[in-house]
């Protein structure tokens, strides 16, 4: 059975996921090194201990956020 694609917004670029895949899963998917990185889903940031649990749906808006260095 094939599972439901939903488009969602990564970084402003719409992309298709399945329904219900984690945060963590959105990650693998897009080749994304979890180290250094914020995640924000609706404007609400996503504590890294939470990115395995929480579910992405239909039209969420991922904002991700690397750490840069400099000074």
């Amino acid at each position: 059975m094939m599972s439901k694609q939903v488009e969602v917004y990564i970084n402003n670029v719409p992309q298709f996921v399945e329904d219900s895949i984690t945060l963590e899963q959105v990650l693998k998917n897009i080749n994304v090194n979890n180290n250094g990185i914020a995640i924000a889903v609706n404007n609400a940031v996503i504590p890294k201990q939470e990115w395995s649990t929480k579910k992405i749906k239909e039209k969420d808006k991922i904002l991700i956020i690397k750490a840069t260095q400099g000074g």
